[in-house]
């Protein structure tokens, strides 16, 4: 036996592995159950979930609502702004055709008052031409012997000078050539018929080299001629010519007279 048998040891005695390893499992698993435990706890403590929300699938079908709805909205967009270009077209058409308007009334305006400025220097001038005649009328009778005077066959023509040819017209304002002269001659008192064929035939004939003033001219044969006029001297005649010309003096050589007689 050795010496110190009967000492006691001081080292504690070991554990064994298997009683470690043990005690190592069992707080592992203590661990892990808290573990667990505390995880779960508020999880427990809240309220149930009770609703399921589920997010919409984008599909073809969806895609294509969206471009349908996109174009929809450009079409709308599109529509708005034609409408809006059309009611501007038709305002500037009101626009002008107010302007328009406007210009015609004025012109209409001002062609009135032209027609009635001319219209009132027209009515002077006829009441100017009246009263010369009548100065003249007046005057030829006063001059005039009892037996007719040429002067005043002679100043009535004149004062008609510039008057209008009216087939049938036998004064004031307008004559045909038989009408003019009937009217000539009524001045110094006498009395000629009405047409060119009667008064060819109404005086003595003379010839056409010893004219003098006051002889009636005629063109055509006398009994049916178609035209007369009055001489006044120096180659020339008065008489109601024709439409376009209306009561003129013009020239023998332009236009010879086919006869002549003398009346007074």
């Amino acid at each position: 036996m050795s010496h110190t048998a009967h000492i006691p040891s001081h080292r504690k005695p070991r554990r064994s592995a298997s009683k470690i390893a043990l005690r190592a499992g069992v707080a592992g698993g203590v661990l892990s159950t808290l573990a667990v435990a505390g995880a779960s706890g508020p999880a427990f403590a809240a309220e149930p979930v009770t609703e399921t929300i589920e997010m919409p699938t984008i599909t073809a079908d969806l895609s294509t609502q969206v471009a349908q709805s996109a174009d929809a909205t450009q079409q709308a967009a599109n529509s708005y702004a034609l409408q809006a270009e059309q009611d501007l077209a038709v305002a500037k058409a009101a626009k002008q055709a107010k302007a328009d308007q406007a210009l015609a009334e004025k012109k209409a305006e001002a062609k009135k008052k032209a027609e009635a400025e001319a219209k009132r220097k027209a009515e002077e001038a006829r009441a100017s031409r009246s009263a010369e005649r009548t100065t003249l009328s007046t005057a030829s009778h006063v001059a005039a012997p009892a037996s007719g005077s040429v002067a005043s066959v002679i100043a009535f023509l004149k004062a008609q000078l510039g008057d209008a040819y009216v087939m049938g017209g036998t004064g004031p304002n307008s004559w045909d050539c038989s009408g003019l002269t009937q009217a000539a001659f009524a001045q110094a008192g006498v009395s000629l018929p009405r047409v060119s064929q009667d008064q060819s035939t109404a005086g003595t004939p003379v010839s056409l080299d010893n004219l003098q003033v006051g002889d009636l001219l005629y063109w055509g044969s006398a009994g049916s001629a178609y035209h007369v006029g009055v001489y006044i001297g120096n180659g020339q005649y008065l008489d109601a010519a024709n439409p376009s010309k209306g009561v003129v003096i013009q020239d023998l050589s332009g236009y010879p007279a086919t006869g002549a007689v003398r009346v007074l």
